[in-house]
């Protein structure tokens, strides 16, 4: 009697109808495609939701570093700036770099946090002050380095820290082989009329009165034309109607100050475009804003403004002879100068606000603070943010 196929078959093999299963079909080894084609390394990736490929963290020791980009996609190159991250990353064993793009209902901050809960190492930056400030916001205190690569229209940090403009190669480098430097980052909490109150970072500086009123009446298509010297257009509107406001202020360590004025800045730096500074003295790394406040009489005290910013503080004072020529002359109280940790303002009519460039309402009050080296920044190697010593 021939043995039954049970029998016959060995104990260990496998049954051919669990084998045919879910579509009773059974497969030889070479019916199975390999899982490599040629060309291929037949290293294991996954594969995203967007059906991308990206590899797998080696099991046998810690991942690869991986950067991130955030960046404006009005105002860079995005395919070539995305291929220079690409190319940087390679070449120093970095992973697959994630890639964010700002809108206008999300300004750089919440893909920023996306990017930090994926745990990345580095995050650049591209666009304008407006994205620069809220990549900065929402980086604050994680100690995750951050390259600035300049664009858009101001690039006012970058200018305050001598960093290169229009090398945007050089500067994605130091995300992976750079410096690090750590500045303050600034802190606006905004009082609005109806007793709501919301806070911002700055990098740059903040304002409160004129200032603000020029951003709000900037014409945002003539800006993207011309750049920051639409701000001449926003100031010219702005100057017709300006009027002092009466305001109540109290920078910590100094005692309470009323006066009208007609804008109170507070400031991590203090150059401007076109080489204008309006705080010469002033440092990101200090643990100190600068708070200024311009309050001209008339005609006359504009004309006293203008030449502080313009001629003392950006001509005189790079001179050992024009410094001491500013202490012969007999001081006015057109621009007023203080330095402190905080700053509170309270105005009996509500006031237009903006931090770094970016108009942000109007406002009842302001308290600002400062987060002294809250933010890492990668800078090209020997890269110094010191001015050069004045001349003779």
């Amino acid at each position: 009697m021939a043995p039954s196929a049970d029998a016959s078959r060995d104990s260990d093999a496998p049954d051919p109808v669990e084998a045919a299963a879910p579509d009773d079909t059974i497969r030889e080894p070479e019916d199975v495609a390999p899982d490599t084609a040629d060309g291929e390394t037949g290293e294991a990736r996954r594969v995203d939701a967007a059906g991308r490929t990206e590899s797998f963290p080696h099991s046998d020791g810690p991942r690869s570093p991986v950067a991130a980009l955030v960046y404006n996609p009005i105002k860079v190159d995005a395919d070539e700036l995305r291929a220079a991250v690409e190319a940087q990353a390679k070449e120093h064993g970095w992973g697959d770099p994630l890639f964010y793009e700002t809108t206008v209902d999300d300004l750089g901050d919440d893909v920023t946090r996306q990017a930090l809960a994926e745990g990345v190492d580095v995050v650049l930056v591209a666009g304008g002050d407006g994205t620069v400030r809220a990549v900065s916001e929402a980086m604050a205190g994680s100690d995750v380095p951050l390259t600035i690569v300049p664009s858009g229209t101001g690039n006012l940090l970058a200018r305050n820290l001598r960093l290169p403009l229009t090398d945007a190669d050089a500067m994605v480098a130091t995300a992976f082989d750079g410096d690090r430097l750590r500045i303050d980052v600034g802190f606006a909490e905004i009082s609005r009329a109806d007793g709501e109150r919301d806070e911002h970072a700055f990098v740059v500086m903040g304002g409160m009165g004129l200032d603000a009123a020029m951003i709000a009446n900037t014409s945002g298509d003539l800006k993207k034309k011309v750049g920051w010297v639409a701000y001449v257009d926003g100031a010219a509107r702005s100057l017709v109607g300006a009027k002092p406001f009466s305001v109540m202020y109290e920078v910590s360590g100094h005692k309470t100050h009323r006066t009208h004025a007609q804008s109170v800045l507070f400031a991590n730096c203090g150059s401007l475009p076109a080489g204008l500074e309006l705080i010469p003295e002033a440092s990101v790394t200090d643990g100190e804003f600068d708070v200024v406040v311009v309050q001209p009489k008339g005609p006359f005290g504009w004309m006293l403004v203008w030449r502080r910013v313009a001629w003392d503080n950006s001509v005189l004072r790079k001179f050992r002879a024009g410094r001491r020529a500013l202490r012969l002359r007999t001081k006015d109280n057109a621009v007023r100068y203080t330095r402190g940790t905080k700053l509170a303002i309270a105005v009996s009519d509500a006031q237009h606000v903006q931090l770094d460039g970016d108009e942000f309402g109007e406002a009842t009050g302001v308290l600002a603070r400062v987060e002294p080296g809250a933010l890492v920044l990668t800078i090209p190697h020997g890269h110094s943010i010191v001015p050069p010593a004045p001349a003779d």
